[in-house]
């Protein structure tokens, strides 16, 4: 676009150009008179030269006088290109005058340099050459050989370096060879050392600038793509001449198309800017156009043109652009997308004619038609040819950075004008618009600069191939300088190779067919230098190319690499160089990774990384020295490169994992953010690459290929492939030990299908069988075998091959099994299977003569090739052989003689790569001596080259996708594999060396180790290492702390490193770190000399010698930076290093003679650092600190309990200085140490001091405990216990004060523990050794009560745990339920005085507080209550059951009843059945005291409460009644008899039943009380000695009951007639009687009657039970009265006193009750309708009394009746005259009989009065009136 020029510029630069023509004629015809005033040229032999030299100073001057003239010179006439110029410097070239030569170099040098020759018009003698090209081979032939001139080989070395560097002319493919070659020559032959280095110099110069160039244009190229993409079109772009392009120095004249029509890959990422630094995602590559035969072709020509360039150098082709000046500028033939820029000429600034572009320049303004051209240049090439740019985008830039071209080209531009005339794509690759369309669709090269550095390439790598010479090399042979300095300008091209080079397909094929195979051949040079270079070469292509050199990096390693270092025989300085290369490869974290990934993890390749590790591991070990004849020195110093190696492996494994740690000081992800993964999905450019590592010469490697990035990193998928190869691997070898075993592990690893044809194909491609068990395989005689040798032999395909080639073929992949039979079978098959591929074949006949015809070809080369063999068949033999077989004729006899030829000339054998495989390790045999080792190696090189090159071959053309690993995971599977080679090495490393570079390598290694199992949690290989680091400390050993180096202080050190940085990941190796610390301290103790009792005085100065340094400031200070950074590690690692630090504190405490408490104080340091952690971590953390306090502070050791107690108090206060919140339970948690050293430790100092500790923290931290009361009740309740008075005072005391003033002021906060706070004074209450405070504490027990009264709120309030509680519940849970409980435990636990106080205090709560209790609340108290009772249930001893009954027994009856009274209403619902219950229990004990309390009680509460009684109430009392007469009633009374009187006595003693006295005297008493005596004797009974035991308890038991039958009697009288009593009434009757005034009494008696006692409240149906009750009791009574027998039988056995028992009392005073009631009954007008029952009834009971009375014969009998007639007699008179009827005559007769009886007065009187009565009422007297006085 550079036509567009305004008029003013071009005149001025046809005048500039003007000038610059004078200064190049005056320079050239200087350098003409030079060579002309040259004394040699005077010579005749060079008149020609004169002559030459004279014509063009001639024309030079002509020019020059034109030109005053002013006669325009036409652009064309380039006149310096003219043949007339360049022939004196091409004469004087081939003077044979060095000094001419010289001198003519030496000006064509400058003329060069300066531009003043271009050299592009066309070579008149060789067509299709240009003069340039001429001129340079001329300048090259001055080179002779080694004879030639120094100072001549000088000049030329300068002028061709100029010719090559010069931005002014151009040279390319053959004679960029030629210049390159020529210094190379001079090089090698020049005998002059400067010349040489010259020469060496220049030529790296040269590559440097071919390669250079090549980037640039592709950069440039790049560049201009990315802005025009950037730029729209300008709207009113300013006429500075080439205003789009004026920047860019180039000589293209064709108009850079903009992509827009159809972008590249490359160009369309947004993000690109114009700096070039971009790194965009490389374009797929162009197909390649070439074929094989092409690039053979290209093997062959080394020389000056490529034979397919469709035209040679220099001028165009005819049928392309028109030659005429510039035309060819918009003319849009060549896809100038890949030449852009690319000669460096920079375009003639002048004025050209615009009429090729359609429109007439005249009307258009020239900057609007530069805007038109600009996009007419900008749509063309689309149209002209679819979007072929597309296809082959320019390579794109990748972390390029010095890509503006060098300096010196921008001085082109002010060249004068002279066109060039050729366009600026070299014709060789010009392609017009249908050669793109053509069956090639690309070129293989962008541009010329790629084919000139490609050539060169190529030809460095056939100069390195070159063999040396046989013979121990010599170092100044041409052959081996030739080698060494083609390596090394190879290393220089690779080391500084850019984009282009790294990504175009060509170069990178050039490497894998030329460099790659030329390395495998001097990759095994027994030369070091070679060897070296051949290495450092492999390292480039490692870290530039390695995207595609997959295969052939492997066979590096594979086959040179790791062999050198395995082989034995390998000497020092090539192991040396191995493992200096390995030491770079291992510092580049991606390499490291990619081999892991790309080798490792592929199935086809070999395990390189594994490898890798386990052969320096085996380095580092030092076990590779003994056989080498190395020096020690040269074996530590390989075994610390070993070392080296392996450290940096684990550095770049740390590296790559970084971003997954995390430093607990930092307590920040320091790691730059991680891509995230699935950013790796869409294709984002390459960040995820460029950015992603930053370890050592990464930079290189990520150059990323063409496939790399097509998908996402996954390393799962690795890792199950991994898995697979694994498997494979395994069932390989298995395969090779036993070829069953081997397949049937494949596949039951489903890793091989179970078909003939999957096996088939498994032996066919699985490379590392072991060919001999192949061979035992198939040849087997088993079906299944045989059916899987027929799919092998079917799966070849013999088609068209002749036989032998065939048989070749099959044998190529086993070895045959020796036995015939399986030969045999085998021969078999492959003749039938040759003959099914070749059916057209007619030489055999069938496929027998194949078989047969096969075996004997077998037979034949065994026989021409087997050293055992002696005797060799001849061909006549051989065709003699086999006559006949071929279906009884013969082969033709010149087949057979072929045959026999071929294998006599080679054997048949397995594969090579099979046959060279070798095994490194086989070759152990020790070899004698240092020469024999030398030749041995030699033979294997030579060996290792011939695989390693037929390999490399092999994988020439293969194309194997490379991964670029990005992901962090692959670092675990790699740590896997290799962690325990690696432990190995460290650890030989640091037992077996004292050197210290070994042993810092080593611990530098295991904490790199460390980290990485730390940040992926592997756990066994952590503990490994740990464990590693913490045997070689030296501290934990049982060897003695005396032999510790300083090796072994380093490990201390860096074991104090590792758990200062990684010990969020530590886990269970904080064991070992702890116990070495532990050891630390300890080791310290003794250096400074505090310990010494450990070690006798002998040893102590040189062991303070040697474990100083363990007690240095630094060691100290950082063990402490370890317990003081706790409080950075997360809340599963500081859970972890807490628990271990208490174990180890255990086994410190644990040492007999001396308990250490290093870790025990460090625990309660880190509990005071960690303290203010989340309330979750710290629970988890106390939850083992606590626990181990409990352990320590029961220590058997008192002062390790004291420091546990006091640092616990300590901790504590401060913990609870921190308050907590409601319903939290941190400080329960907390305290609980405390409680548990009271339970356990017996101590009393100990204890004491928890005591005094929990006491001051209850005065100065009471207002911040909340759960922790809880605990600190605890720890008193147990001191409650306690018989030490100090402890249990000073805890009461702290009670006390709780109580009465903390519960004042903070009761809402102890609620939680109110219960505990009782339950604790009831402890205190029960400890017997001290009554003072047991009363002291029931009185608190009583306060408390005020409290739940005093502030039901605070507890309705409460929330806690047991939220199921109702709200309105709660203060029964919480305050009144414990209060009342723990009494109730009092009453059943204490002595009398303190349970009778606790009783009392337990009624009056519930009588104070009774009226706030819920119904159900009673229930539940109640149930409490009568476990007073219960206590009775148990089998204690009957002398404390006896106290027990007679006191709270009885208290606990009487209070129920009061508070029953009291609360009748709550509890009569609910409660009266359970205290019926409990009072009729009370009777049926054998305790009289009790059972008449029971009693007693039942009267009461009826009394009491019985006018509030139902009906159905009544119903329950009366039946209660009556069971408790029925349960009392003493029936043994009749039915006891004597037993035999043989039987033994003694056998009851052991009962313990003697009839308790008490009992008996009461029963004495109880009779007085109640009236007379029942029985007729008041003598206490004593028992007699003759009585059984058992039968004195029976006899006890029966009188209790009496006595109850009395009571109850009693009762009922008591609760119908109360307070009215019987013998009240009896007195009355007597004293009526005495006065005679019966009558008047009645009316008194009736009233009275009316309105007292229960009667009013009873239903007659109540009063009908209770009388059958009483007459039951009357009966039986009588019943025994009357039974004489069994009452003198009872009394012989000892059954009551001195006299005979009776029932007397019992018989009479239920009867009178009776009469009572039904009297009563019988008056009360209520009753009217139920009189006349109630008549029957009376007079029957009264008849049967009388008749009975009558019927006694005992005086003292009838005596007991007296108030008893007198009631029945008093009452009957009371009766009104129609009732007194009925009675009168149904008594009568008996009254009559009962007069002669001697009768007291008393009843006399009323017998009278009744007489008198029965006179008056029947009539039969007169009226009473008229009654006659009696005297």
């Amino acid at each position: 676009m550079q036509q567009q020029h305004q008029r003013a510029p071009q005149q001025h630069n046809s005048h500039s150009k003007a000038e610059n023509s004078k200064t190049k004629s005056m320079f050239l015809s200087r350098a003409l008179e030079k060579i002309l005033s040259d004394k040699e040229v005077k010579r005749s032999q060079n008149s020609q030269l004169r002559k030459a030299c004279q014509v063009a100073l001639d024309e030079i001057k002509a020019e020059l006088e034109k030109q005053k003239d002013g006669t325009v010179v036409p652009p064309r006439a380039n006149y310096i290109e003219a043949d007339k110029y360049v022939l004196p410097f091409e004469l004087a070239c081939q003077s044979k005058s060095p000094r001419i030569v010289s001198t003519s170099l030496d000006c064509l040098q400058k003329l060069i340099a300066y531009g003043h020759i271009t050299g592009n018009a066309p070579d008149s003698r060789t067509p299709g050459k240009r003069l340039i090209d001429r001129l340079m081979e001329t300048v090259c032939n001055c080179f002779q050989g080694p004879q030639t001139d120094e100072g001549v080989q000088l000049q030329i070395i300068k002028a061709l370096l100029t010719a090559v560097t010069s931005p002014h002319i151009e040279i390319h493919e053959g004679t960029v060879l030629l210049t390159v070659r020529t210094c190379y020559n001079i090089y090698l032959a020049s005998r002059n050392l400067i010349n040489q280095t010259t020469a060496k110099a220049t030529l790296t110069q040269m590559l440097n600038v071919i390669f250079i160039r090549m980037e640039n244009q592709a950069a440039l190229e790049a560049q201009e793509q990315e802005k025009d993409r950037l730029r729209l079109p300008p709207q009113n772009p300013s006429p500075v001449p080439g205003n789009l392009r004026s920047s860019s120095p180039r000589s293209d004249r064709t108009p850079t198309p903009e992509p827009h029509s159809s972008p590249s890959p490359a160009a369309s990422s947004p993000d690109l800017t114009a700096t070039n630094t971009t790194s965009s995602t490389p374009p797929p590559p162009p197909p390649a156009p070439a074929s094989d035969q092409d690039q053979d072709q290209d093997q062959d020509q080394d020389q000056e043109q490529a034979s397919e360039a469709p035209s040679t150098n220099g001028e165009p082709e005819s049928g392309n652009t028109p030659m005429n000046g510039g035309e060819e500028q918009i003319t849009p033939s060549t896809d100038s997308v890949f030449e852009d820029g690319g000669a460096e000429t920079p375009p003639p600034p002048t004025a050209e004619p615009a009429e090729e572009g359609d429109k007439p320049q005249s009307d258009v303004n020239p900057a609007e038609s530069a805007v038109a051209e600009a996009e007419e240049g900008e749509q063309t090439p689309a149209q002209a040819h679819g979007g072929t740019e597309g296809e082959h985008p320019a390579p794109p830039v990748e972390e390029q950075t010095e890509v503006t071209p060098p300096r010196v080209r921008t001085e082109g531009q002010q060249m004068n004008g002279v066109i060039e005339d050729r366009s600026s794509v070299s014709s060789a690759d010009m392609l017009d618009a249908d050669a793109l369309q053509g069956p090639h669709g690309a070129a293989r090269f962008s541009h010329i600069l790629q084919k000139d550095a490609f050539l060169v390439f190529r030809s460095l790598c056939k100069l390195s191939m070159k063999p040396l010479a046989e013979g121990p090399p010599d170092p100044k042979s041409h052959e081996l300088r030739s080698k060494i300095v083609s390596l090394q300008l190879l290393l220089s091209v690779l080391q500084g190779a850019g984009p282009v080079f790294r990504t175009h397909e060509m170069f990178v094929n050039a490497i894998k067919q030329y460099l790659c195979v030329a390395l495998s051949k001097n990759g095994v040079s027994s030369v070091p230098e070679v060897f070296e270079l051949s290495l450092a070469i492999f390292l480039t292509l490692l870290s530039h190319f390695k995207v595609h050199l997959k295969m052939q990096i492997e066979v590096f390693f594979r086959e040179i690499f790791l062999t050198i270092l395995e082989t034995s025989t390998s000497s020092f300085e090539h192991k040396w160089m191995v493992i200096q290369t390995l030491t770079r490869i291992c510092a580049d974290a991606q390499c490291v990774v990619d081999i892991y990934v790309n080798y490792d993890c592929d199935l086809n390749a070999s395990n390189i990384f594994e490898r890798v590790v386990s052969d320096l591991s085996k380095i580092a070990q030092g076990r590779s020295g003994q056989e080498l004849g190395m020096t020690p020195l040269q074996e530590l110093s390989l075994r610390k490169k070993g070392l080296e190696c392996l450290v940096s492996i684990l550095k770049c494994m740390v590296e790559w994992s970084k971003d997954m740690y995390v430093n607990p000081n930092l307590q920040a992800n320091l790691g730059q953010e991680h891509p995230s993964e699935s950013d790796g999905g869409e294709l984002k450019l390459p960040e995820p690459l460029a950015g992603r590592r930053d370890s050592i010469s990464s930079l290189d490697s990520t150059v990323s290929s063409s496939v790399a990035l097509s998908q996402a990193d996954h390393p799962e998928q690795y890792e199950v492939i991994k898995q697979q190869k694994d498997i494979i691997e395994h069932g390989i070898e298995l395969f090779n030990k036993k070829p069953k075993r081997g397949i049937q592990y494949l596949q039951d690893q489903g890793m091989l299908g179970s078909t003939a044809e999957d096996i088939a194909q498994f032996l066919h491609q699985e490379e590392r069988l072991d060919t001999t068990q192949v061979g035992e395989y198939l040849g087997e005689n088993i079906k299944f075998n045989i059916e899987v040798m027929y799919c092998y032999v079917d799966q070849l395909d013999f088609c068209g091959r002749d036989f032998v080639s065939a048989l070749r073929a099959f044998l190529e992949g086993f070895r045959l099994p020796g036995e015939a039979q399986k030969i045999d079978r085998l021969m078999e098959k492959f003749a039938a299977r040759y003959l099914e591929c070749n059916q057209g074949q007619i030489l055999f006949a069938s496929a027998d003569t194949a078989y047969v015809l096969a075996y004997s070809i077998i037979m034949l080369t065994t026989d021409l090739h087997s050293p055992q063999v002696k005797n060799k068949m001849t061909k006549e033999q051989y065709i003699k052989m086999n006559r006949g077989i071929n279906d009884s004729k013969d082969l033709p006899e010149e087949y057979l003689s072929s045959i026999y030829d071929e294998i006599a000339g080679k054997k048949i054998a397995m594969k090579e790569s099979k046959e060279f495989s070798i095994t490194p390790k086989s070759t152990k045999q020790s070899v004698a001596s240092e020469k024999q080792r030398r030749l041995l190696y030699n033979v294997e090189m030579e060996q290792m080259a011939k695989t390693a090159k037929a390999l490399m071959e092999a994988v020439s053309h293969a194309q194997a996708p490379f991964f670029s690993a990005t992901h962090l995971e692959h670092v675990r599977p790699m740590f896997k594999l290799a962690w325990t080679p690696l432990l190995a090495a460290f650890s030989v490393g640091l037992q077996d060396c004292d050197d210290p570079e070994v042993a810092s390598l080593c611990l530098e290694g295991i904490r790199c180790a460390i980290r990485i199992a730390c940040i992926f949690s592997m756990q066994l290989e952590r503990d490994a290492y740990v464990q590693a680091l913490a045997r070689f400390t030296l501290l934990t050993a049982s060897s003695s702390i005396t032999e510790m180096k300083q090796k072994n202080i380093d490990t201390i050190k860096t074991l104090i490193t590792v758990a200062h940085t990684d010990g969020n990941y530590l886990g269970n190796s904080w064991h070992e770190i702890l116990r070495c610390i532990s050891q630390l301290e300890l080791a310290q103790l003794i250096g400074t000399g505090v310990k010494t009792r450990y070690i006798s005085g002998r040893q102590m100065a040189h062991i303070q010698e040697s474990v100083g340094e363990t007690s240095s400031q630094s060691v100290v200070v950082a063990v402490d930076r370890i317990f003081t950074g706790s409080t950075r590690l997360d809340g599963n690692a500081i859970v972890d290093f807490v628990r271990w630090l208490c174990a180890v504190s255990m086994d410190e405490l644990a040492s007999a003679h001396q308990p250490r408490m290093f870790s025990l104080q460090k625990i309660v340091e880190i509990s005071y650092y960690n303290m203010n952690r989340i309330r979750l971590q710290w629970s988890r953390i106390w939850q083992v600190i606590g626990d181990h306090f409990n352990k320590v502070g029961c220590n058997p050791n008192e002062d390790v309990a004291i420091f546990a107690v006091d640092s616990l108090r300590q901790l504590s206060m401060k913990f609870l200085e921190k308050g907590e919140l409601a319903n939290f339970r941190f400080q329960k948690d907390f305290l609980r140490p405390f409680e548990h050293i009271m339970k356990k430790n017996r101590s009393p100092t100990i204890r004491d001091m928890v005591i005094r500790c929990v006491a001051q923290m209850v005065n100065s931290q009471a207002a911040n405990i909340r759960s922790g009361w809880k605990n600190i009740f605890s720890v008193f309740h147990q001191a409650a216990s306690d018989h030490d008075e100090t402890i249990v005072e000073l805890a009461f005391q702290t009670t006390g004060h709780i109580v009465m003033n903390t519960f004042q002021q903070h009761f809402a906060a102890a609620i939680d523990s109110f219960q505990d706070a009782v339950k604790c004074l009831s402890e205190f209450v029960c400890n017997a050794a001290f009554p003072d405070t047991s009363m002291e504490a029931i009185r608190l027990i009583r306060h408390c009560a005020k409290y739940v009264s005093e502030r039901p709120q605070a507890l309705r309030e409460y929330t806690s745990d047991d939220m199921n509680v109702a709200p309105g519940d709660r203060v029964w849970v919480r305050g009144w339920f414990p209060i009342l409980f723990e009494l109730s435990c009092i009453i059943n636990r204490c002595q009398l005085d303190v349970r009778t106080r606790g009783l009392t205090v337990m009624f009056e709560i519930m009588k104070s507080y009774g009226l706030t209790f819920e119904k159900h609340w009673w229930h539940d108290l109640f149930r409490i209550v009568f476990r007073i009772f219960d206590n009775m249930k148990l089998p204690e001893q009957q002398t404390e059951k006896t106290e027990w009954m007679t006191t709270t027994c009885n208290h606990a009856l009487y209070a129920i009843c009061d508070v029953f009274t009291q609360f009748y209403e709550p509890l009569s619902e609910i409660l009266l059945a359970d205290i019926f219950t409990q009072l009729q229990w009370c009777v049926r004990q054998d305790n009289e005291q009790l059972a008449r309390s029971g009693t007693n009680c039942l009267e009461n509460l009826v009394i009491l409460n019985g006018e509030k009684f139902s009906p159905e109430v009544w119903q329950i009392t009366c039946a209660c009644m009556l069971e408790i007469f029925q349960n009392t009633s003493p029936h043994a009374l009749l039915t006891w008899r004597p037993a035999g009187q043989d039987e033994e006595t003694a056998d009851g003693k052991h009962l313990d039943a003697d009839f308790d006295s008490v009992s008996q005297s009461s029963y004495d008493r109880a009779l007085s009380e109640r009236g007379h005596s029942q029985m007729s004797s008041d003598d206490t009974w004593k028992g007699k000695s003759s009585a059984r035991v058992s039968d004195q308890k029976l006899f006890a038991g029966l009188l209790i009951k009496c006595v109850v039958q009395l009571e109850l009697i009693q009762t009922i009288d008591n609760i119908v007639f109360f307070p009215a009593t019987s013998k009240k009434e009896d007195a009355e009757n007597m004293a009526a009687a005495q006065r005679d005034a019966l009558e008047e009494s009645e009316a008194e008696g009736g009233e009275a009657g009316s309105e007292q006692g229960m009667y009013r409240h009873m239903t007659s149906a109540h009063l009908f039970k209770l009388l059958d009750c009483l007459l039951e009791s009357h009966t039986f009574a009588k019943d025994f009265n009357s039974n004489n027998e069994q009452r003198t039988a009872l009394w012989r056995a000892g059954f009551k006193g001195k006299s005979k028992p009776n029932l007397l009392k019992q018989e009479t005073s239920s009867l009178a009750c009776s009469l009572r009631i039904l009297f009563k009954m019988y008056s009360d007008r209520q009753l009217q309708d139920s009189w006349l029952d109630i008549q029957t009834r009376l007079l029957l009971v009264c008849s049967e009394a009388l008749a009975y009375f009558i019927s006694l014969t005992s005086e003292s009998h009838r005596e007991a009746w007296n108030s008893l007639l007198m009631l029945l007699l008093t009452r009957t008179l009371r009766l009104p005259d129609d009732k007194f009827k009925p009675h009168a005559s149904c008594y009568y007769p008996h009254l009559c009989e009962m007069m002669q009886f001697d009768l007291i007065p008393e009843l006399r009187a009323v017998l009278r009065r009744f007489f008198l009565r029965i006179g008056s009422v029947f009539h039969i007297a007169a009226p009473e009136g008229a009654r006659i006085p009696i005297s």
